[in-house]
């Protein structure tokens, strides 16, 4: 029997608590074993993963290899290319299914022919207490949202927007022809390379999403598919949070325009060193842990937006 399902789960240098506890929420599923099936990507480990150190004991067909091209868009074309299912579920190694995932994934699927991607809610589980209360405006860029009791859907637009609804990587469940040409872009290049080690570039969530609205796919919010996200302490200081909001404003900005869409004037090289001194003062920067982070984003923008205008600059030369 071909697996309907197949869970993809990228890992770079991972903390293998995190990630045994990632796998008994995947093992624990309450869709019949046979009907799905578990990949792991080990995403150019420095010590390679090895599939009997994992501890896996499951009837479940599980494949273990290796993707030495860093980056998680590379390891999820690793996990699409290796794996059968028709639906794909992108399971990030520190996120916790709640049991009933993949049963809810392929319902959602079965039902609505149109549908290319889905999400639902992420919340999160701290390493210690709860962190302080500036921290609750990253929420979104630590992959953590609730959207409420109601299904949401959206289809690409004219002019095309971003959809709030549309999923967060951490728990994605894909079409598997949905992403087809993403994945054709994958080995073309081009395409964000999204998580790169300890690298806090990002866009390669959004770039899934744009391309399935691109090709007629729908996308949506489904508040029965739920997720925990286990957060390490390290991840809510206002150094990381910094540096992950630069990386993510920077990489939005790119992204957007890859699909067309430039919601921000461009920025010249020369000017960013300026516009990063203003925004130092505007945005406070030195009064709080908040306001850091906030201007370490609009650092990001400013830098995405320059780099916009430099492509744009070698187009333009080349033609």
């Amino acid at each position: 029997m071909i697996p309907d399902v197949s869970v993809v789960i990228s890992t770079h240098n991972p903390d293998h608590n995190r990630l045994k506890r990632a796998l008994q929420g995947v093992m624990t599923q309450t869709l019949p074993y046979e009907q799905w099936e578990l990949v792991i990507v080990d995403n150019a480990s420095t010590i390679p993963l090895n599939v009997a150190d994992l501890n896996l004991h499951t009837r479940n067909k599980i494949t273990l290899i290796r993707e030495d091209r860093l980056g998680l868009s590379y390891g999820r074309l690793a996990g699409f290319n290796n794996s059968v299912g028709w639906i794909l579920v992108f399971v990030d190694d520190d996120n916790i299914l709640s049991p009933d995932y993949l049963l809810n994934s392929l319902s959602l699927f079965q039902i609505r022919p149109r549908l290319g991607l889905g999400g639902g809610r992420c919340v999160p589980e701290w390493e210690n207490a709860a962190p302080e209360p500036w921290v609750n405006e990253s929420y979104g860029n630590l992959a953590l949202r609730d959207l409420g009791d109601k299904e949401q859907l959206a289809w690409m637009t004219v002019p095309p927007v971003y959809p709030t609804c549309a999923p967060i990587g951490a728990g994605m469940i894909v079409r598997r022809e949905a992403i087809r040409s993403w994945a054709n872009d994958c080995v073309t290049g081009g395409v964000p390379t999204g998580r790169r080690g300890k690298e806090l570039t990002s866009g390669e969530d959004c770039d899934i999403v744009m391309s399935a609205l691109r090709d007629g796919w729908a996308v949506g919010y489904f508040p029965e598919l739920t997720l925990t996200h286990l957060i390490a302490s390290s991840r809510v200081t206002s150094k990381y949070l910094g540096a992950l909001n630069y990386g993510i404003a920077r990489s939005w900005v790119q992204v957007l325009a890859r699909h067309g869409i430039y919601p921000w004037p461009s920025a010249a090289r020369w000017s960013v060193p300026y516009r990063k001194a203003r925004a130092y003062f505007r945005y406070r920067a030195w009064a709080g842990q908040a306001e850091y982070v906030r201007w370490r984003g609009a650092c990001g923008q400013f830098d995405g937006r320059a780099a916009i205008e430099k492509t744009k600059e070698v187009s333009s030369a080349r033609t």
